[in-house]
């Protein structure tokens, strides 16, 4: 797709921080050169940007979802990429993914977003967690490099969409985030457009620095995805978004049925002993060494518990709450 094509970079944000300078100069550098960066900050800042095409326009006290939908009034560009605050790109990550719109019936493209080489250890270590099949499943291409293929959901943190199929639908349902861009793709699968997953298309994404941050997130995307499968969402009602809730209800029923009878205790810890077995040769087959296998072992299991019990009480509660970092 040749370069009068205007790409417009929208970046929601509380407010400018070290992550959006860390950003900016990889944004500044890409190799297609027509966009624009728009910055959507709560409060009214200075803009210390040398560069024309970056833009910082207060929005209020709202959520990322609400700031996203701003895009429909101030963007220019035809194209419309949405990149979180704690990401940046590779140098061809809007030319790989303008490539793809030139099929039209492409209505958005996405692609992996990948650990930052500068991370923590325990950064690593989820990354390498949120990237492996047993935690992630059909989803894992989401945090690696897999094959180029058409999908049905992708997140807001590397999406690019025409801003002509967003107005069409409205945006984002600024009631959800985060899940919003769940409830995004459902409408652009309505429409009968195609979403893309270039891994070419790439990003490196910072991840929580901790355990407690980590989980939260969990626990919040478990959350909206359960409420999601509620309503019967067709990108969201599947069975691996089921599993790990089917997983702790079993670890609760085993354990109850175990001290009635020693035939389900022997059935019971053998299924678990195959659990945690596999989750070992997940860290072995990663070549996790050291702490860090442990971390992993300790992470899987944790996060199959978090999403379960979040997933459950995504279904069970008729609205949830947006969540904030």
């Amino acid at each position: 797709m040749p370069q009068e094509v205007k790409v417009s970079i929208i970046i929601p944000v509380s407010k400018i921080n070290e992550y959006i300078y860390e950003s900016v100069p990889h944004l500044i550098e890409q190799t297609y050169r027509n966009f624009e960066i728009i910055i959507f900050v709560d409060k009214k800042e200075i803009n210390h940007f040398e560069d024309k095409r970056i833009v910082i326009i207060p929005s209020g006290s709202v959520g990322p979802a609400k700031k996203r939908d701003l895009a429909l009034k101030y963007a220019r560009g035809e194209i419309l990429a949405f990149i979180d605050d704690d990401a940046y790109p590779e140098k061809d990550w809007i030319k790989n993914a303008i490539k793809n719109f030139e099929n039209e019936n492409v209505g958005a493209v996405g692609g992996p977003n990948l650990t930052p080489e500068n991370s923590n250890e325990f950064q690593k270590v989820s990354g390498f967690v949120l990237g492996s099949k047993i935690v992630s499943g059909g989803a894992a291409h989401r945090y690696k490099k897999e094959k180029r293929r058409e999908i049905d959901d992708f997140p807001s943190c590397n999406l690019f969409i025409r801003k002509n199929i967003f107005k069409r639908i409205n945006g984002f349902d600024s009631n959800y985030w985060p899940g919003e861009d769940t409830k995004l793709c459902l409408e652009i699968n309505k429409l009968g457009k195609k979403i893309v997953y270039d891994p070419e298309v790439v990003v490196y994404h910072h991840r929580r620095k901790n355990f407690r941050g980590y989980l939260k997130q969990i626990s919040a995307y478990a959350k909206h995805r359960g409420n999601f499968a509620r309503k019967l969402d067709k990108n969201s009602f599947k069975i691996m978004y089921f599993v790990p809730s089917l997983f702790v209800l079993g670890i609760l029923l085993g354990s109850v049925l175990s001290f009635f009878s020693k035939t389900v205790f022997g059935g019971y810890s053998l299924i678990l002993l195959i659990y945690f077995i596999i989750l070992i040769f997940t860290g072995i087959f990663g070549k996790i060494k050291g702490f860090n296998f442990f971390r992993v072992v300790l992470l899987i299991f944790l996060t199959h518990i978090i999403y379960g019990i979040g997933f459950i009480i995504g279904i069970l509660k008729k609205d949830i709450k947006e969540y904030w970092r």
